[in-house]
């Protein structure tokens, strides 16, 4: 009995090593040139709650959502659209609709509390295919349903790596515009 379980504990030992050594390292939160940020959302934003949360997994930084809160913050995060889409891509010999395309659009810039642009305004769009039939039109709204979750999920990754791709408060540049 203890023969196998010393080989599953060797074998996780050596597994550890093997990945550690490779450079195998769990995802981190990203890591952001400004201590506080604002969060300044159109209303009824969707993706502002999640937004939010997400930042907030930043261990490093503080979200600051009251419009008092602006002029202490590092950096101000203005989304100023976002905008869902759903557009016919494709017809039939019927003209009957078999194919649709969403769109997840938002725009954005970063700047700090006395206006210099750190990022400019910049938008971000995402579209996905999706095939329709009549016969399974509720399984199609649930499948949209997933499609534009996982829009927004890569939305926020892509928010993300760009909050953090900027390098100083002083200069704003970020690595791309060097």
């Amino acid at each position: 009995m203890q023969l196998p379980r010393r080989l599953c504990l060797l074998g996780a030992a050596a597994a550890a090593a093997t990945l550690g050594g490779c450079g195998f390292a769990l995802r981190q939160p990203p890591q952001f040139a400004f201590r506080s940020l604002y969060l300044q959302l159109p209303e009824g934003s969707s993706l502002g709650p999640q937004l939010v949360r997400a930042l907030r997994f930043s261990p490093s930084l503080r979200v600051l959502l009251l419009p008092s809160e602006r002029a202490s913050a590092d950096a101000i995060l203005e989304v100023r659209s976002e905008q869902r889409e759903k557009i016919v891509a494709g017809l039939n010999a019927a003209g009957q609709v078999r194919e649709f395309q969403l769109r997840l659009r938002l725009r954005f810039r970063l700047i700090t509390p006395q206006g210099r642009e750190l990022i400019p305004d910049t938008e971000i769009a995402l579209q996905r295919e999706i095939g329709f039939a009549e016969s399974a039109a509720l399984a199609k709204e649930e499948e949209e349903a997933l499609l534009y979750r996982d829009m927004r999920a890569d939305m926020l990754q892509q928010i993300q790596r760009r909050l953090a791709a900027v390098t100083s408060l002083q200069s704003g540049s970020t690595p791309l515009e060097r």
